[in-house]
């Protein structure tokens, strides 16, 4: 909590302004390239996912063979050398494509009870994605990676409490991860690690978890809002 705070707080002690915004000083000019391959391949691979999860509702694919299949192209992926760029960005893509068949059964409870819940998660996680990471790039360098022991400590008091009642700390857990990850890419890019195939995964499996987390929340709202209208009904 102390870690939190002092993110929130940190980032009250800056001047916010629109030169502040445009300050990206302390990331060079190549690891900028680099984001923006990171960001873009990033978007191509929400596109892929929104495929598997279109692809789900068609013929109901998604299930346990699509997220083994998932898991399976990312060891793939991890286990290709980066010269090999083509394939590695074929098998990211096809990753997001299996990602977005296994929470296709998610998304599509989502269409039968209210798709504007659908839209809102998607808007609220784009919004915080954007928030988040770009807080994470306009802090001084290193400053959050800290946060990365707790982040891991989090996941598994989540993991000893198999997720019960723990959507809502899921979810905080990875928002923080945005920030983390974030600021890994550009150290790590700093360094010479300019793998954005790598990259771009590791902030699409960020995205996709805290989508999810912000998903399941909205829909037992909306169902405790539903109940609620029924019991005056009757």
């Amino acid at each position: 909590m102390d870690a939190f705070t002092s993110f929130f707080d940190s980032q009250s002690r800056n001047t916010w302004s629109y030169d502040t915004l445009k300050n990206f000083r302390q990331i060079s000019p190549i690891v900028q390239a680099h984001l923006k391959q990171v960001y873009l391949t990033l978007c191509c691979a929400l596109i892929a996912s929104a495929v598997g999860a279109y692809l789900h509702i068609l013929w109901n694919i998604g299930g346990y063979l699509t997220t083994f299949a998932c898991l399976g192209t990312i060891v793939w992926l991890l286990s290709t050398p980066p010269c090999e760029e083509q394939k590695r960005v074929s098998l990211l893509m096809a990753s997001a494509v299996f990602e977005g068949a296994s929470i296709g059964p998610l998304i599509d409870l989502a269409i039968q009870i209210d798709p504007s819940v659908l839209v809102a998660s998607f808007v609220g996680t784009a919004l915080a994605f954007a928030c988040f990471s770009g807080a994470a790039m306009l802090a001084r360098r290193r400053e959050y990676l800290y946060l990365g022991g707790l982040l891991s400590s989090g996941v598994s008091v989540l993991l000893w409490l198999h997720f019960a009642s723990s959507i809502f700390g899921g979810l905080l857990v990875f928002v923080g991860y945005m920030i983390v990850d974030t600021q890994d890419i550009i150290e790590k890019a700093h360094l010479g690690d300019l793998d954005y195939v790598k990259h771009a995964l590791t902030l699409f499996t960020d995205f996709v978890a805290v989508f999810v987390r912000i998903l399941i929340i909205m829909l037992k709202n909306s169902a405790e809002k539903s109940e609620k209208k029924k019991k005056r009904r009757d």
